[in-house]
Order: C-alpha cells, then structure tokens, then sequence
C-alpha cells in the first residue's frame, strides 16, 4: 500500500536537488539511482540539439513489459524546474509545513515524478505479469525551450505505440481547481517575431525617413484589435507582446525595429492561421516599411511550436481513468482545460493518442514560496497505481 509518507519523502529528496533547466544531471543521477533501487533500472536517453540551443541533455526512459498483450501506457514528468525567483520567504530547497512543502518545483513538477516513480514500483513489485507495456519517461528541460526532453523522445521513436498518455503535471495547481481535477487539453502557442526596415533621416528631419519604431508600434495596436478564435473547452487564443526593441542611436530615425509576441492558439488555429492574422493588422495599420514574420528557430519542424488539442471525456481510458479518480479519492473529478503549452501538447497531438493531465494541488508555481499540498500528492500515487493495475492487471495483485 502507497503511504503518504513514502510520497512525501521522495518529494523531499527531489526538491533538495537544485535542477534548473539545462542543469539537470545531479537529479537525473538520483532518480535513477531510486528507480534501480526498486527493480527498475531506467535507460539514459540522451539527445542534442545542435541547431536552436546547442544543449546536449538526458531524460531517463523506462519500459515494464507484461508478458502478454495489451495497451501501451505512456507515464511522463518532467526533473527540471525554472529559475529560482526573488522574494523568497521559505527555503527554496525543501521547507516541511503541516500538509505543505515549500520549495522550487515542490508543485511544478516535482510532486507528479514523486507520484509517479511511486506508483510504478508499487506495480513493478505487485505485478510482475501484466497485460501491456508501461514506458515511463523522467524528462529535461520541459521548462526551457522547445521541450527539448519530450521532443527528442518522440522523434526516436520510443513512443510511437503509445495508446494513452498521463503527464502528471499539478492540474489543480495550475487551473486553480480543487483537487482532483483532470484537464483534458490544452492550448498550444507559437513564439515568433515581425521585424521592420525603414529608412534612416536625421532627428530634426523625420519626415525624410521611415521610422521602424513607428510602424511597429502602430502594428502592435492593431494586433489588439485582432479577432480571436474561440474553443468552448480552450476559450480564446492570445497574442502576448514579450518584447519590443527600436534605436534611432543618439539623434536619428530608427530603420529597424522588431517586436516578439508569444501566440497561444486553440483547436483550428495554426502557423498559417497567425500569419494571416499579422498580415491583416499590418494592412490595417497602413504602414509603409518592409516587413518579415519570423518564426523562431526549432531543433526540427514538429517542435517549432505546440499545437492545442481536446481530449474526448467519453474516449474508454479517459472513463477508466476518471473511475481510478474517484475510487481513490471519493470524488468525481472536475473537468478542466489548461491554458498554456508543455510537453503534454506534443503528446496529446503527436502519437495520436489522448493525453491526459493528471496531478497536485498548491500555489504559486513559477513564482515565490511554491508550495504543494502532500495530500493531493499521496492520492495522486494511488490514482496512478490504482489505473495501471485496473487496466493492466485486473486490479489484483499476484500471491
């Protein structure tokens, strides 16, 4: 049986480990150590990026063989977490508070690779025949660019056979939903950028140049007047401006300027769709630099960007799923949809499986004083183990 204490001090062990993205060695270390521990000895896939970041990084990647057919069950977190903050009040490396731990990735996601390793070596240990495959993968760099770890899994192909993907991200955490709560999709986003060249002139002799600045900022005004799409489960898409950059030098009309916007797009929206939406505001703002739209760089094409999806609540493993949810917890999930990417949009739309997003209850992730709710992290184990041995094994141990 999965104690809240095994849960909570495996936590702890993670989040004492300082694991930023593109530093994740020494908790890739651990981990493995801890699976092998348990009989389950990952494999290190590593991967490089050679043309956007020039990273070259590791995931560990387990498989479970039943012995006999069945579904192939996909398992995914992410070791990695973002920069630490300022403003901390609490010890960003672990600090212990009644149902609370306090610390950098404690919710984001440390908590769902506890429930996870947990709960695969609780089944490795009760089932050791089964029916299926479970590929559990512990993955880098989800929170810098691209998703890197993910992305390099997909693309060699370990996870082409995938039938159901569960990415144990805190979806009550994030949605800011009691738990549990269970987000069938999410929307997915484009980073990109317009770059405009204008015409330099002298400061006292405006009329003589073209000023970039000016274009880009009249464009930036009518992309507020854009008419997004909208999903009933997603809700609208959203272009954020992340930066704007212009200079005239000391007393000049600037040629060039380019501002970068971060696109978040729902179901029926794509690249092409953007670009389309950028080129009608230009025309609206009647400007008259050259211009181009530029996509960011991308290690390969699928992963230039993440595209949303929705995951149909009736589809059979979503409702074994849900029922796995309720034994544990005594309740009915509440539905959600999350509102940004990660690595669960490139499962969700590349293995042409449904992906599921399943985890933690907390605060404040990506901010100060994180923190997760050990309950929730406890449940989240039994939720996962209690799924793998209903849907594999039949739910009772072996004698």
């Amino acid at each position: 049986m999965i104690t809240k204490q095994e849960t909570t001090q495996l936590l702890q062990a993670l989040v004492a480990i300082h694991s930023p993205y593109f530093q994740e060695h020494e908790i890739m270390d651990y981990a493995a150590e801890w699976l092998t521990q348990q009989g389950l000895p990952p494999r290190r896939h590593i991967y490089a990026d050679d043309k956007a970041t020039g990273f070259h990084g590791e995931n560990l990647y387990l498989e479970l063989h039943g012995g006999q057919d069945g579904p192939v069950l996909c398992l995914n977190g992410h070791l990695d977490t973002v920069l630490q903050c300022s403003g901390w009040t609490r010890d960003p490396a672990g600090e212990l508070d009644g149902n609370r731990l306090y610390g950098v990735g404690a919710l984001d996601m440390k908590s769902g690779c506890a429930a996870l390793m947990v709960a695969l070596a609780h089944f490795h240990r009760d089932f050791p025949r089964f029916c299926g495959t479970v590929k559990a993968s512990f993955v880098s760099v989800e929170e810098g660019p691209f998703g890197l770890g993910t992305n390099a899994l997909i693309e060699d192909g370990l996870l082409d056979d995938v039938d159901f993907s569960i990415i144990a991200e805190p979806s009550a955490g994030f949605t800011g939903r009691p738990f549990p709560t269970l987000c069938l999709g999410a929307k997915g986003g484009y980073g990109l950028e317009i770059q405009f060249f204008g015409r330099s002139a002298h400061a006292a002799s405006p009329d003589l140049g073209i000023s970039a600045a000016e274009d880009m900022a009249a464009v930036v005004c009518e992309l507020k007047r854009i008419h997004h799409m909208e999903d009933p489960h997603l809700g609208k898409s959203i272009c954020c401006v992340i930066s704007m950059q212009a200079d005239g030098g000391a007393c000049s009309v600037p040629d060039f300027a380019s501002v970068k916007l971060f696109w978040h797009i729902v179901v029926g929206e794509s690249p092409e769709t953007i670009v389309r939406e950028i080129e009608a505001a230009i025309q609206r703002a009647g400007i008259r630099c050259r211009y181009e739209i530029r996509f960011r760089d991308a290690p390969s094409p699928n992963s230039q960007g993440f595209m949303p999806y929705t995951v149909d609540p009736d589809e059979p493993m979503v409702q074994r799923f849900m029922r796995s949810i309720q034994r544990v917890t005594g309740r009915q999930p509440e539905i959600s949809y999350f509102q940004s990417i990660g690595d669960f949009c490139y499962l969700g739309t590349r293995l042409n499986a449904p992906a599921v997003i399943f985890g933690a209850a907390g605060q404040r992730y990506h901010s100060q004083d994180e923190y997760v709710e050990l309950d929730s992290v406890w449940k989240t184990a039994q939720t996962i183990y209690d799924f793998l041995s209903e849907t594999l094994a039949g739910g009772e141990p072996a004698k």
